[in-house]
């Protein structure tokens, strides 16, 4: 098998995925600042604190149905008749329960004392009698415990019900809710400048497709790079394309990182190239050119700038990240590293997404020495299917696709064969 390392005569050695997003995210310290976030607004947050229950959920052994709560000492054969004597619907508390007798009551009504179960009402007929609640025909034998929810069951006081570090989730919201906050600690949100460099890149609604110039391509990493920022809760700087002249980058980016904890450019990182944004960011502080033993997404950039702190306790220095111009890897770059690092300045404990195993249902028999991330979608018969054209350049693939293949490098895979494929959906939610 090819070594994915392998360092050809006049080429640098690539460097593994893995020791680049241990490189990456050894600089990563978590944001110091923490805010009070309004349990309403926390979706996608960072908890920055452990939340501690300050009471047991639910508080009581309650009905998990409507229904009757019984003995089942008098329902010991199909067709038990039992006097009602009494009425619980939730947010009231009932009497003891006498023998003989049953109690109509409702989905989260606390259980009467020497009640033992509940039968859902679709397992009874209601009997009437004059001046009284009437009887009720227990047609199943209840079994003890059946549809009691106990207490404590859900959370127990003192607790740890959500951990630090967790992305908070609608149904962590609600979890949170449920023991009684309304606000959350959370990290700040972190702040990102973008910009791009590349003299062919035009925006969208600037000249009509018909009109573009030779060599001319509309600039769509922009869009989906700030879209993908926003999702992770960033608050973004679009600084546009920077201006062709170094002392305008160097200022455009001394500014830029006076204010925001990371920038990320696109374009101007492949091995060979020169552009104002390296000189720019080396003038400021360092930057790093990496080889990636990857495909899609080989060239990558990172660095940082000297800058005052943001906030007390914070870092001196903004993190800077140099994505390849070609969208695919420009897109995958940022999944793989981008994305694990700002999970990484927010605490997060998970910043990358497990792959699942799956059937392939192709043939891909010329792998490349490289990792490849291969663009894929689940088909109808539950097997994965590929996209034709694997191209850094095809962002159709992106859209078309369910995720990737994280395929070793120099390993052909065959119709049938277990691969191990990441959801798209793992890295955007």
């Amino acid at each position: 098998m090819p070594d994915a390392n392998a360092n050809p005569a006049g080429r640098r050695p690539l460097m593994p995925l893995d020791e680049a997003l241990a490189r990456l995210l050894a600089q990563a310290q978590p944001l110091a600042a923490i805010e009070d976030c309004n349990t309403f607004d926390a979706d996608g947050r960072v908890l920055a604190k452990d939340l501690i229950a300050a009471l047991t959920v639910p508080p009581t052994d309650n009905s998990a149905m409507d229904g009757y709560a019984v003995r089942t000492a008098d329902c010991a054969a199909p067709g038990a008749e039992l006097r009602v004597a009494q009425r619980i619907p939730a947010g009231s508390t009932g009497e003891p329960l006498a023998a003989g007798t049953a109690a109509r009551i409702f989905t989260g009504a606390p259980i009467p004392q020497g009640a033992d179960a509940v039968v859902m009402q679709e397992d009874t007929e209601a009997l009437a009698e004059d001046g009284s609640l009437g009887r009720v025909r227990v047609q199943a034998v209840p079994q003890a415990g059946q549809w009691i929810r106990r207490a404590g069951e859900d959370v127990q006081r003192g607790s740890v019900v959500l951990t630090a570090g967790q992305r908070l989730t609608p149904q962590a919201l609600g979890l949170a809710a449920s023991i009684g906050f309304a606000t959350l600690p959370v990290r700040r949100r972190p702040r990102v400048a973008m910009l791009s460099t590349g003299d062919e890149l035009v925006m969208p609604g600037t000249i009509a497709p018909e009109a573009m110039p030779p060599g001319a391509i509309y600039n769509s990493n922009r869009f989906f790079l700030r879209a993908l920022l926003l999702r992770m809760g960033c608050e973004v700087q679009d600084l546009g394309l920077v201006p062709d002249r170094l002392e305008a980058t160097i200022d455009g980016l001394r500014a830029a990182a006076s204010q925001n904890d990371l920038i990320i450019t696109t374009g101007g990182v492949s091995v060979g190239e020169e552009d104002h944004v390296k000189a720019a960011v080396q003038s400021l502080g360092t930057l790093e050119h990496w080889a990636l033993a990857i495909k899609p997404g080989k060239p990558f950039a990172c660095g940082t700038i000297a800058r005052p702190a943001i906030e007390e306790g914070g870092r001196d220095l903004c993190h800077v990240c140099g994505l390849p111009g070609n969208p695919v890897s420009s897109f995958m770059t940022f999944l793989l590293l981008v994305r694990p690092f700002l999970m990484a300045l927010l605490g997060a404990r998970h910043t990358v997404p497990a792959a699942v195993q799956m059937m392939a249902g192709f043939d891909w028999p010329r792998p490349d020495r490289r990792r490849e991330f291969l663009r894929a979608r689940i088909g109808a018969d539950g097997r994965l299917e590929l996209f034709a054209n694997q191209s850094s350049g095809v962002l159709t693939s992106t859209v078309w696709g369910d995720g990737v293949i994280d395929n070793p490098g120099g390993q052909a895979i065959a119709a049938g064969d277990t691969v191990r494929f990441i959801p798209f959906s793992a890295w955007l939610a």
